[in-house]
């Protein structure tokens, strides 16, 4: 081996043992939980490889389009901040946070955000958003022709923005590498996780999740949205609104009938007899109310019940599908595969719980 050689080899060696630069995209307005639930994470990785003799893997920055402190939109102020043109050195992934929607929809008004990445993007080994964050990576044309997610509240505002997005509403976090992106604030966590699990191993990645009190650590297949949950926020709409015509009571009422019977027969022409109102007027109403047609709505709350038995039940798929309200095994997986990308069995695999809740 000639001296040169050796001298690489031993330069490669020192760059694999440096740690990773990770830089967090902050800014006026930004959402505190989606800068710290990352940090945290990314930081206990770097505890435990200590502790265990092994190198530091991260080195953490938080970067803003002037440097200097910045004030989140929950009042927390952080920093403090380098500045991105500041930034010097190798970075290995870079994450913009989200929060403040309406700055982020503009890009004039965080005008070193998007060139920056436009540059940077070929330069770093991974890039990613937080929740509203996306709506920065798709000002920069980085998810054109990609796959995506973000909150699932602005969801339909940066389909209409960015048409050329591949967006997955109902994901966790998506992977379409070297881009990556999360739902709304807590599922950063998640992406982090995944993220420190690809670099360091699946066990120094749950041990990140237990230290952090997490009851679950979700893979991307997870879904943002309960049917159950939007049920229960349209009851308590119809409920305070005085002006709630009776219609908009009923289904309200229905809604949550729904998510308790999934078994039953929820085809639209039982729906809107039960809910006393002709067809076309319960499919439009209910269109207008959930921003989702009925059909949808109901394969969707009969997969949150199927996810709950799978995850707290050993019982067999056929009574799963019976119960949740598939009617069969087949029917089932299908849903689960378009919507997670996994198979019932996958799906418990991955989620069920130590000991069976339901028997």
């Amino acid at each position: 081996m000639t001296a040169k050689t050796a001298k690489a080899k031993k330069e490669r060696a020192a760059e694999s043992q440096a740690p990773k630069t990770i830089v967090l995209v902050v800014y006026e307005g930004c959402q505190s939980l989606d800068v710290t639930g990352p940090w945290e994470v990314f930081s206990k990785a770097n505890t435990y490889c200590q502790e265990a003799g092994r190198p530091r893997p991260y080195r953490l920055l938080l970067a803003s389009p002037e440097g200097g402190p910045i004030t989140s939109n929950s009042g927390l102020q952080l920093g403090p901040t380098t500045a991105l043109a500041a930034l010097r050195g190798a970075i290995d992934t870079v994450l913009v946070v989200g929060g403040n929607d309406e700055v982020l929809e503009q890009p004039g008004s965080v005008p070193q955000v998007v060139p920056w990445l436009q540059r940077r993007v070929g330069q770093v080994r991974r890039m990613g958003s937080v929740c509203t964050g996306a709506f920065a990576l798709a000002a920069a044309g980085l998810l054109d022709g990609r796959r995506a997610t973000t909150h699932w509240q602005y969801c339909e505002r940066l389909a209409a923005l960015y048409p050329q997005v591949n967006l997955e509403p109902d994901a966790i976090f998506v992977a379409d590498p070297p881009l990556y992106s999360s739902a709304g604030i807590t599922a950063a966590i998640d992406l982090s996780l995944a993220l420190v699990e690809a670099d360091l191993g699946q066990a120094l990645a749950l041990q990140v999740a237990r230290n952090l009190v997490l009851f679950l650590r979700r893979p991307g297949g997870q879904s943002q949205y309960s049917a159950g949950l939007q049920a229960q926020t349209q009851a308590s709409r119809a409920e305070q609104a005085g002006n709630a015509s009776s219609s908009e009571r009923r289904l309200a009422a229905l809604l949550l009938w729904m998510v308790e019977h999934p078994a039953q027969d929820l085809g639209v022409a039982a729906l809107a007899e039960r809910a006393h109102m002709s067809e076309r007027h319960f499919a439009r109403l209910f269109l207008s109310e959930t921003g989702q047609t009925p059909a949808r709505f109901v394969e969707a709350l009969r997969l949150d019940r199927a996810k709950s038995y799978l995850e707290q039940s050993a019982w067999p798929l056929e009574r799963v599908a019976q119960r949740a309200g598939f009617g069969s095994v087949d029917s089932l997986q299908r849903s689960l595969k378009r919507h997670a990308g996994i198979t019932p069995q996958q799906y418990r695999q991955r989620f069920s719980s130590p000991a069976p809740r339901l028997n």
